[in-house]
């Protein structure tokens, strides 16, 4: 290679390598002062950020076009384009977290000077928002450095990110239930909570490309080839558990299907005698709360079985596809027992349907049985 083109390589990588740190601290930026906007309840701080995120999009838009005229012209074989591969998918990362850091601003909106609960502890929010800056800033001084060791650290930190969004999920729901946090307030705070949380996950995935740029090892999508889906109702102790029984039984490795409820109550017995007769067991199934069910930011499908279910959307995963599915509960049906069980039938065979049409959506029919 001549003197001349490298120094066209060495320079278009010094374009490329620059913006993004530029992109990133603005980036992180954002995500500190949206942190400071929830904490201290700094509402000007909070319209600053939401204004602040279009020069984000501006960034991810100049990066974009950078990358693309660094490929056609140098057209890049190796290293260097392991690195522009990188590159434009940390750009896309970059613009999704700028993104979180503009919904965290309007959630400090959101709950408002009049509504704040002066008792409450935001310690919890100072630590898990505090993390992800850290591991934010960190992926990208791996980036910069190409420093592997770094990024393997960083992407360490994410589980107890994860620890402390459980914990600040079940401080707010309990306080909620003890009338000390109104609905209005809880919902915006859980939410925050979750994009918190989504800001270390897109730095491990940083960090991920990170990896691929200094070694060309791909660590991405592992795990990814299982279709998660949560059926959600108010009490978990009849419509869900239906759809749980009804899923399972069709026997798709591609899927873990999962039930849970807002208040979890026991199963209803009218509707384990129902499924029996079906053929479909649910009596070894129990009644869940959204807390416990495993691994839940892994759920790409959130399907509602009751109006009152969505009460919980700030407890799911901010990504995944929600579903409502209208089904009235059989067990308030009023009548002689053919009338109640023709309300039981009804609801077995609406939910039947609506997974099997679901499911024949996500796999092909060489899959289905």
């Amino acid at each position: 290679m001549s003197t001349i083109l490298e120094e066209r390589l060495r320079k278009g990588i010094d374009r490329v390598r620059n913006k993004v740190i530029e992109m990133a601290g603005h980036v992180e930026q954002a995500v500190n002062g949206s942190l400071k906007a929830l904490v201290e309840n700094n509402r000007k701080l909070a319209y600053a950020i939401i204004l602040r995120d279009q020069r984000i999009d501006e960034l991810e838009k100049e990066l974009d076009r950078l990358c693309l005229e660094f490929l056609v012209r140098q057209q890049p074989v190796g290293a260097h384009l392991r690195l522009v591969y990188a590159v434009i998918k940390i750009n896309t990362h970059l613009e999704r977290i700028g993104d979180y850091a503009e919904s965290v601003a309007r959630q400090a909106l959101v709950i408002g000077p009049e509504d704040r609960a002066p008792a409450y502890d935001y310690s919890h929010f100072t630590e898990i928002g505090e993390l992800s800056i850290k591991m934010l800033h960190d992926a990208i001084q791996a980036f910069f450095e190409q420093n592997e060791a770094l990024a393997r650290t960083t992407m360490d930190l994410e589980r107890p990110v994860d620890n402390i969004r459980t914990q600040i999920r079940l401080e707010l729901l309990q306080a909620h239930r003890d009338g000390k946090l109104p609905l209005e307030q809880v919902i915006p705070l859980l939410i925050a909570a979750a994009r918190f949380e989504r800001v270390a996950d897109l730095s491990v995935n940083i960090c991920e490309e990170v990896l691929y740029m200094c070694t060309g090892e791909m660590l991405k999508h592992q795990a990814k080839d299982t279709f998660r889906v949560l059926f959600l109702s108010k009490g978990n102790s009849l419509r869900s558990q239906m759809a749980e029984g009804i899923a399972n039984s069709l026997g798709l490795e591609e899927f873990v299907f999962a039930s849970a409820g807002v208040t979890p109550r026991v199963i209803d017995p009218a509707a384990v005698k129902f499924m029996a007769e079906k053929g479909i067991d649910i009596s070894s199934q129990n009644s869940k709360s959204i807390e416990q069910i495993p691994n839940i930011e892994f759920y790409q499908m959130i399907i509602f079985l009751s109006k009152e279910a969505r009460e919980a959307a700030g407890l799911l995963p901010p990504k995944a596809i929600q579903l409502q599915w209208e089904t009235p509960d059989p067990s308030r049906k009023k009548g002689n027992p053919e009338e109640v069980r023709a309300a039981y039938e009804k609801t077995f065979n609406y939910l039947s349907t609506n997974i099997r049409d679901f499911v024949q959506a996500v796999v092909s029919d060489e899959m289905y049985p």
